[in-house]
C-alpha cells in the first residue's frame, strides 16, 4: 500500500513538471528587419578663378600681377639669447638678378662661423665660409654613488 502510494505521487510529480511550460526553455522566434535607410547627399560646387577687381580679369595662383616688376630688397636681423645659447644674425640685399649675403652663428663648441655669400645668374650661387675662435669643450662632471652610468 505504501509503494502504491509512493509510485502515485511519482508519477504526479512527474505529470505536473512535463505540463509546466517553463522547463521547455523558450520557443524559437524568427524576426527580420526589411527596413534600409537612403540618404541623399548635398552636391556642392566650386569655382577655383580668381577674380582680379581691378581689370576685370582671371587669374590662377601661379600667375604673377606684377612680374616685370624689378626686384630689389634688403633686409637683416639678429638675435642674442645668452639664456639658450642662440646667437646669430643676417643680411641681405638683391639688385635684380645678383644676390647678396652674410650669416653668422655661434657653434655648440663655441666657435663663431661666418657664411659671406653671392648668387647671380652667370656664376651661380658661391660661398666662403670662416671658422673664428677656440672651441670650448666643457668637462663633463664626475658622478659618484647613485645614479652615475
Amino acid at each position: 500500500m505504501f509503494c502504491s502510494k509512493v509510485f502515485i505521487v511519482a508519477i504526479a510529480t512527474i505529470v505536473a513538471v512535463h505540463a509546466y511550460p517553463g522547463y521547455h526553455g523558450y520557443p524559437h522566434l524568427a524576426q527580420s528587419s526589411g527596413h534600409v535607410d537612403h540618404y541623399a547627399y548635398p552636391v556642392y560646387k566650386f569655382d577655383y578663378a580668381v577674380h582680379d577687381p581691378h581689370t576685370g580679369d582671371i587669374k590662377n595662383q601661379w600667375e604673377s600681377r606684377d612680374g616685370d616688376a624689378y626686384p630689389v630688397y634688403k633686409f637683416d636681423y639678429a638675435v642674442h639669447d645668452p639664456h639658450t645659447g642662440d646667437i646669430k644674425n643676417q643680411w641681405e640685399s638683391r639688385d635684380g638678378d645678383v644676390v647678396k649675403g652674410s650669416y653668422s652663428l655661434v657653434e655648440a663648441d663655441g666657435t663663431l662661423r661666418t657664411v659671406d655669400y653671392t648668387a647671380d645668374k652667370h656664376n651661380g650661387f658661391n660661398a666662403i665660409v670662416k671658422k673664428s675662435g677656440h672651441a670650448h669643450h666643457p668637462q663633463q662632471a664626475t658622478h659618484y654613488g647613485h645614479g652615475a652610468y
